[in-house]
């Protein structure tokens, strides 16, 4: 089985489809922000740069696969991308649950690096303008940050099979 996975890592394709389905989420993001007229918060905003961490991920394992580093590169930005937006979610969920509670709120403006002010780089894109408690979309009884927790352990449990089997593929070439 980890030989499998390990040969689908030394090709572009599944990279690739690791990159597509990110940018399927940041257009999803994008066509609820403006084609529904939900608008995202602080926690949705960092989401949106997790995901789009794990779609540069896809981008450099797709184009840099056959380099070690390149791989090793799109694995760590892989794993940022899904334990940080995990993480994210999970405490947007509680959040929305707490709604009110004076313990439980969310910034207005990102908390960006300095040399990284996306939102003002590209406010159409990461500028918070709604409220981390509002919950103003189900879809089967889920709430936005709870599908998110879903699409984040999913990321998450692919990038620890795909890396595990690299590292049981290197453990076994150098035996």
């Amino acid at each position: 089985m980890f030989k499998r996975f390990n040969n689908l890592v030394l090709t572009p394709s599944s990279w690739w489809l690791l990159a597509i389905s990110a940018l399927g989420l940041e257009l999803s993001a994008l066509f609820f922000q403006y084609g529904l007229g939900l608008e995202p918060c602080i926690m949705c905003i960092y989401q949106r740069v997790a995901i789009m961490a794990i779609m540069i991920a896809g981008v450099i394992g797709a184009v840099g696969n056959k380099l070690q580093i390149a791989r090793l590169a799109a694995f760590v930005l892989w794993a940022v991308g899904a334990i940080w937006g995990l993480l994210i979610a999970i405490e947007h969920v509680e959040i929305q649950a707490n709604a009110g509670s004076l313990f439980y709120t969310c910034d207005i403006v990102p908390n960006f690096p300095g040399w990284l002010p996306l939102h003002q780089w590209l406010p159409a894109i990461f500028e918070a303008t709604g409220d981390c408690g509002e919950i103003s979309w189900y879809f089967i009884g889920y709430s936005m940050p709870q599908w998110m927790i879903v699409v984040y352990g999913v990321y998450t449990a692919l990038f620890a099979i795909f890396f595990t089997s690299r590292i049981v593929n290197l453990l076994n070439n150098k035996n």
